[in-house]
């Protein structure tokens, strides 16, 4: 340590004392003690005695003042300077004795001290401290609770090095995001697939929170999805050793909240702070939910963000992100039109609505700092209708899919709560003894076998539930057998079904080891037609249901086709992927699942709930 960094420590004065008056200043407690020669585990000690935390930041001032003027006035000799001190500190110990009680500093300061405690201690909460001379002892201290700190307190070295942190791993486009919240009110971005936006705006929402102490609202299509702002933020503070308590609601030691919503009116409404919904053009139901979200940030210091991946032009989300929603209702000569084209908008771009827009395509990331990207990679991977959705802001053609999107997004349900009587998310068997399918659809030359596990229908609950879906990469065919045999462990699995096209023969080989009586699937167009019709017949009837958050499944149902064999006698079905690609596995390997009940759905074809 520096010279100038030094206290020159009185033999006479307590080490307690001039511990307490660095800890104020804002030492650590190992430099304390190695400043003092002092265990820091005694000076922590002294710490926790003595509660250095307790107390207003006023009355740790008005200890240190008081302390300062005794140690003065008991100078053997004192110089003019010393003089002066005696007086100005005397000032204001005698100044606050003669007010009343209910006006002295420590309780009531004036606007501009206020201001400048506030300023200083903006993320400290304060916590009473026992008078002075009055410290509890012995059988009395242990029988008293004595008063915890904040469950969740971070302190300014921990908020310091969390900003510092945020700021480090920004990519440029996140920095220019960062930008425009300072000035704009209501952001609406559409963005490429995996480029980090749930990331930062995570962060941006919990560090403002935790500077303004304003509410962040967190709204997604369901509390699972929701859920990933959460898991973002908590990483943040356990990167400075911190821990973060709470479930749908974080409550911060300034008195800010974060919460973590679906899109349930139960839960959402009558919240208030800054607003930030997620893939909001796969969210069900887009009018109720701006009904709903859009009121929570009205007061004018609040600010609200849209921010989403394009799904189908179908969407009633479009009107909004057009600006054609905004017509509605107003004379024509209000009326806008809006250039929506990348050029326009790459920039971002103020409209007449008081929307921001702006889209971030993945070579916007790329030429923006984002080095997480191999462009070329994904080119090969994705056929090029598939990649300009994912990674180019383009949206889907209404009507071209053999499922239209409003079908689809009537699937979408709040899991947490729409499933809560039996299924419970965090679990080790998070079905319980309900039975469970599984669809396999292998991989093809290059890509990704499908996986989907679903409840089987069964009397009391008629439907099947996408519990879980994976994409399982390579052509290891021992690898993808030892990950369906694990899912026994986690399910009551009564049916096994594999398309043994390509390495499924392999696969089910494997299977039938553990499984005797997997199924076994070879696909024709009779039986993919088939497997259409018993799809939209569950769809009819409103038959199946997935997480609303679940983007991967709408978007792989959304890629079935209808085309033509290359005889061109036969119409058959199939996905828009490439030989090296695979968007449509999980419908396929979902379709193969629900195919294995009757197409009428008769009562043969369902099992029994064995409480």
């Amino acid at each position: 340590m520096e010279k100038r960094d030094q206290v020159e420590i009185a033999p006479n004065i307590d080490p307690r004392t001039v511990a307490r008056s660095l800890y104020w200043q804002g030492w650590r407690i190992t430099a304390i003690g190695r400043h003092l020669g002092i265990k820091p585990a005694t000076v922590h000690s002294w710490k926790q005695r003595e509660n250095w935390d307790g107390g207003s930041p006023v009355q740790r001032v008005a200890a240190s003042v008081e302390a300062r003027l005794i140690q003065l006035i008991h100078l053997p000799k004192k110089s003019d300077g010393d003089y002066k001190e005696i007086r100005q500190l005397s000032g204001l110990i005698l100044g606050a004795a003669d007010r009343p009680a209910e006006k002295r500093p420590s309780e009531h300061p004036s606007p501009g001290a206020e201001k400048f405690i506030a300023d200083l201690t903006a993320n400290v909460p304060t916590v009473d401290k026992p008078p002075r001379g009055q410290k509890e002892r012995g059988r009395d201290a242990k029988e008293r609770p004595s008063e915890k700190p904040h469950k969740n307190l971070l302190h300014p070295e921990q908020i310091r090095r969390m900003n510092e942190i945020f700021r480090e791993q920004c990519f440029g486009y996140q920095q220019y995001w960062f930008e425009q919240y300072q000035k704009m009110r209501f952001r609406n971005i559409l963005k490429s697939r995996q480029i980090g936006a749930t990331f930062y705006f995570a962060r941006e929402a919990f560090l403002t929170s935790l500077k303004t102490g304003i509410n962040s609202i967190f709204l997604s299509a369901s509390r699972a999805q929701a859920y990933q702002f959460r898991q973002y933020i908590a990483h943040l503070a356990a990167m400075v050793d911190a821990e973060l308590k709470g479930g749908d609601v974080i409550q911060l030691h300034n008195g800010a909240e974060l919460y973590f919503l679906g899109t349930n009116s139960r839960t959402a409404q009558g919240r208030n702070g800054n607003l930030y919904v997620d893939e909001y053009f796969w969210i069900p139901d887009f009018q109720k939910l701006q009904t709903l979200a859009e009121p929570m940030a009205s007061q004018k210091h609040l600010k609200t963000t849209f921010f989403s991946t394009p799904s189908s032009e179908g969407h009633p989300a479009y009107g909004f992100w057009s600006g054609s929603d905004y017509n509605d209702g107003r004379p024509r000569s209000e009326h806008i039109k809006l250039d929506l084209s990348h050029a326009a908008l790459k920039n971002g771009r103020l409209d007449a609505d008081a929307q921001w827009r702006q889209i971030v395509t993945i070579h916007d990331a790329l030429a923006s700092g984002c080095n997480l990207f191999d462009l070329d990679y994904l080119r090969r991977r994705n056929p090029p209708d598939k990649f300009a959705q994912l990674f180019e802001c383009q949206f889907v053609p209404d009507g071209d899919s053999v499922f239209t999107f409003s079908e689809l997004q009537k699937c979408g349900v709040d899991s947490w709560d729409a499933w809560a009587d039996w299924y419970k998310h965090l679990a080790p068997k998070p079905c319980g003894n309900a039975p469970v399918w599984i669809g396999y659809d292998p991989a093809h030359t290059g890509d990704a076998a499908g996986l989907v596990v679903a409840t089987a229908p069964a009397h009391g609950r008629d439907k099947f539930c996408v519990v879980q879906k994976n994409l399982l990469p390579g052509s290891d065919f021992e690898s993808q057998a030892a990950f369906i045999r694990k899912l026994l462990d986690v399910y009551n699995v009564q049916k096994i079904v594999i398309d043994t096209n390509g390495i499924g023969v392999a696969v089910a080989d494997l299977v039938k080891k553990f499984f005797p009586s997997v199924t076994c699937m070879t696909y024709t167009p009779d039986v993919k037609g088939l497997m259409v019709l018993k799809m939209q017949n569950l769809l009819k009837n409103g038959r199946v249901e997935w997480d609303s958050g679940d983007v991967d499944m709408q978007m792989a149902f959304l890629s079935v086709r209808r085309t033509v064999t290359a005889s061109g006698r036969y119409t058959t079905y199939e996905s828009v992927r490439s030989k090296d690609a695979s968007h449509g596995d999980l419908a396929w390997a979902a379709m193969m699942l629900f195919f294995q009940e009757p197409l009428d759905g008769a009562a043969s074809g369902r099992v029994e709930i064995d409480s």
